[in-house]
């Protein structure tokens, strides 16, 4: 061959070989036992563990027991289902998610968390796929999860969940929370004369594909007190009124939740100088 045509194709190679992507960095996951995925890069970026202790989280005693018991069941690598936290704000669906992952994961070194934003949704399946074979085990959490993009975010969802022809992976579990149980959009349910009754179809089925449902009903005052009670306790916060200005505190914020609870005793513990472990 020519010479002068050997150096042309060795200077095109080289420009091709410059032009390509560079190949993806591997996967560690020793970093940490969070991660959150960033959907701009596709990185998993480290995040530090979750501080709220399990047993701080008052009045969800039942829901605290089938999550566990769920997570225990995966990093076991014994059947488990994908799960959906629903119900109102405020009553540590996501609080729970993250605190019962961390006294899972004490158990199990090899269980980690990955928190994906619910508009990504359309790439949990790449993720799912990234994270197959791997040694470690994975709950893959998604917070705050609705379809407010409509069907085409549900399709994408139950493809994700469903694997595909080549089923989905074993190392996975999947975790939403939402504060509709068929993460159906606000304006979808009031107006679902008007929407494509295939849509509506599409958006409630896929909560068909969480085996576990773990509801959180509204808390009343005497769930909210308790709750009030114990993180003063721990935190050795005393005053003598505070009952009545946790009471005081949950009406001006309009209700009462475990978050409404926590946000008080934040506030009690700045007027008393102290500081918060988390």
């Amino acid at each position: 061959m020519d010479e002068h045509l050997i150096a042309a194709l060795a200077r095109i190679a080289e420009a091709l070989e410059r032009m390509a992507p560079p190949a993806p960095a591997p996967l560690v996951f020793d970093d940490a036992r969070l991660y959150r995925h960033d959907p701009v890069t596709g990185a998993f970026v480290a995040a530090p563990d979750y501080g709220l202790p399990l047993d701080l989280l008052m009045g969800i005693d039942r829901q605290k027991t089938r999550l566990v018991e769920n997570l225990r069941r995966f990093a076991a690598g014994l059947p488990a289902n994908h799960v959906l936290l629903w119900g109102v704000r405020g009553t540590g669906k996501s609080s729970l998610t993250k605190a019962a992952f961390m006294a899972v994961a004490a158990e199990a070194p090899a269980l980690r968390l990955i928190e994906v934003d619910r508009d990504e949704v359309a790439a949990l399946q790449s993720v799912f796929e990234q994270l197959r074979g791997r040694g470690e085990r994975f709950v893959v959490l998604c917070d705050d999860l609705s379809f407010e993009d409509g069907a085409a975010a549900a399709k994408a969802l139950k493809s994700a969940l469903e694997g595909g022809v080549a089923g989905p992976p074993e190392n996975t579990l999947f975790v939403a929370t939402s504060n509709r149980r068929h993460l159906m959009p606000r304006d979808h349910i009031e107006r679902g004369a008007i929407a494509a009754a295939e849509d509506a179809e599409e958006e409630v089925s896929v909560s068909d594909r969480f085996g576990l449902w773990i509801g959180f009903p509204p808390m009343d005052q005497n769930a909210y007190l308790a709750a009030v009670r114990t993180y003063a306790q721990r935190f050795d916060l005393a005053v003598g009124d505070l009952d009545r200005r946790a009471l005081q505190w949950s009406q001006l914020r309009g209700g009462r939740s475990g978050r409404v609870a926590w946000q008080f005793i934040r506030d009690l513990a700045g007027e008393l100088g102290k500081a918060l472990p988390i």
